[in-house]
């Protein structure tokens, strides 16, 4: 199956990617996190083509973002089989937006990215379990102003496996101060998804080139259950 940016690079694009080496693998070890970027309706929307759901969710990825939705719920439930542990973020302000970073950058109703409005609540079809930690953040990593970092120390977790929204975004953010912290990292493409096509493809390119792996979930799927295998070989 060709990238999905394959279609947005030109000759030259190609030439330095070959000849700088770019894209090897990476790899994932022995002990992931499925990590579940700000599904929140906010950020989700409406499952509609993204221009019909706009005056009701600007923010909202649309049906790009519920077709991510459906297959992260297959990982959801694979990674529960496999006793990998599943952390959420959401991205909200407390309170007030005066500090929020990306208001400043966009017109909308700040009132529905306030904590305890509903739409900031992450859907209803991707409702964490009880066992499943959801952090709080304000800014784009999962990393910055949150304790992320001391849980998966605690956990010695070794990989994340990044899925949600947007990619060009939240997802990228988490996913270059992953690898910056020496995590093994993937970000998997058909369970990420963005407002902007070039952003979304533009993003995952360059994560690929120089950052982590970008996996399809059926990889990611067949990886979970290695994962178990061994576990259980161990046991």
């Amino acid at each position: 199956m060709k990238p999905i940016w394959e279609d947005a690079i030109t000759e030259n694009d190609r030439l330095v990617i070959e000849k700088g080496g770019y894209g090897a693998k990476r790899g994932l070890g022995k002990k992931p996190l499925l990590v579940i970027i700000d599904v929140q309706l906010n950020y989700v929307g409406a499952d509609k083509p993204i221009a019909e759901q706009l005056d009701e969710w600007p923010s909202g990825g649309g049906e790009a973002g519920w077709k991510a939705i459906r297959r992260i719920e297959q990982l959801k439930r694979a990674a529960k089989e496999s006793n990998i542990p599943v952390f959420y973020t959401r991205n909200v302000q407390k309170k007030t937006s005066n500090f929020d970073s990306f208001a400043a950058k966009a017109k909308r109703d700040n009132t529905k990215y306030i904590d305890g409005h509903p739409a900031a609540d992450i859907v209803k079809e991707l409702a964490p379990d009880d066992h499943d930690l959801v952090i709080d953040k304000s800014y784009a990593s999962a990393f910055f102003g949150t304790p992320f970092i001391s849980y998966l120390i605690k956990m010695g977790i070794d990989s994340l496996i990044l899925v949600g929204g947007s990619t060009s975004g939240c997802v990228r953010a988490t996913a270059v101060d992953a690898v910056t912290h020496n995590f093994n990292v993937a970000v998997v493409e058909d369970c990420v998804y963005d407002r902007i096509e070039l952003s979304h493809k533009a993003a995952l390119l360059d994560l690929w080139m120089k950052y982590c792996d970008v996996e399809t979930s059926e990889e990611i799927l067949n990886y979970f259950n290695e994962v178990q295998q061994v576990e259980t070989s161990l046991s």
